[in-house]
C-alpha cells in the first residue's frame, strides 16, 4: 500500500508575513538596480560632451558671405537646380571661403574689362580715330586690328599693365579687410550712393552687367572670326 503525504496547511498570519517579505525583498533590490543604473548613467555623462546652445549668426550662414550677386532668380535651365539662387556648381564658396574676395575681385575685374571691350569692338565698326592707320581702308574690319596695329597692342598692353601694377598695393591687403573686394576708392562722378541698399543694387547692376558682357565679348570675338564680318557678326 502507498503513502498519502498531504501538505499542511500554513496558518494565514504566517502567509501574510511571508508575502510581506517577499515584497520587501523585491522592493529594496528593485531600489539597488536603480540606484546602479544611475550611478551608471552619471558616470557616462561625465564623459559626454557638454551641449552648447548654437549661436544664430545669419552673416556666417549667408552664401558668399553676404556678397551680391547670388540673389537670382533667373531661369538656370541646364542646372539641377533650375535657378540662379546662389549658384555655385564648382562649391567655390564652400571649399575656399578664406579666397572669396579674391574670386570676387578677379570677377569684377573681368567684367569691367569686359565691358570696356564690348564698347571698343562695336563703336569702331562705325567710327574711327583720326589717323590714315585706323581708318576704314587700312582696317576694314576691327578683329584685323589685331594684327594689322602691332605698335597700338603693344601700348594698349602697357597701359593695361600700368593700372594692374597700381592695384598691387590694394590687392596685397585684401583679407585685411579694409576695402571691399573691386572697390579702389575711384569715383569722380560721385555716383555711388550712401544708402546700404542702393548700394547694394548699384554693386548688382555692375556685377551683372559684367557678367553678360563677359559672355558678349566672347560671343562677338567668336562670330566676327567665324562670320568674317562686322557687326551684329552674322553670317
Amino acid at each position: 500500500t502507498g503513502y498519502v503525504v498531504q501538505a499542511r496547511k500554513l496558518p494565514i498570519a504566517a502567509e501574510k508575513y511571508i508575502l510581506r517579505l517577499h515584497f520587501c525583498n523585491s522592493r529594496s533590490m528593485m531600489t539597488k538596480y536603480a540606484a546602479l543604473l544611475l550611478a551608471g548613467l552619471a558616470s557616462a555623462s561625465a564623459f559626454a560632451p557638454a551641449s552648447v546652445t548654437p549661436r544664430t549668426n545669419i552673416a556666417a550662414r549667408a552664401f558668399a558671405n553676404g556678397m551680391v550677386g547670388g540673389e537670382g532668380p533667373e531661369p538656370m535651365p541646364f542646372t539641377t537646380a533650375n535657378t540662379s539662387v546662389n549658384f555655385d556648381p564648382a562649391g567655390f564658396a564652400e571649399r575656399a571661403p578664406e579666397w572669396l574676395p579674391w574670386f570676387r575681385e578677379a570677377e569684377l575685374k573681368h567684367g569691367r574689362a569686359a565691358m570696356l571691350a564690348t564698347v571698343g569692338f562695336v563703336v569702331p565698326e562705325f567710327v574711327r580715330i583720326p589717323g590714315d592707320q585706323f581708318s576704314f581702308e587700312a582696317v576694314p574690319k576691327v578683329i584685323d586690328a589685331h594684327d594689322a596695329l602691332p605698335d597700338s597692342m603693344g601700348q594698349i598692353f602697357l597701359w593695361i599693365s600700368l593700372l594692374e601694377a597700381c592695384s598691387f598695393a590694394a590687392l596685397a591687403n585684401m583679407n585685411e579687410y579694409d576695402r571691399a573686394p573691386g572697390d579702389f576708392g575711384f569715383d569722380p562722378l560721385g555716383l555711388f550712393p550712401m544708402d546700404p541698399e542702393k548700394q547694394k543694387t548699384m554693386q548688382l547692376a555692375e556685377l551683372k552687367n559684367g557678367r553678360l558682357a563677359m559672355i558678349a565679348i566672347g560671343g562677338m570675338v567668336a562670330g566676327a572670326a567665324v562670320t568674317g564680318k562686322g557687326f551684329p557678326y552674322l553670317p
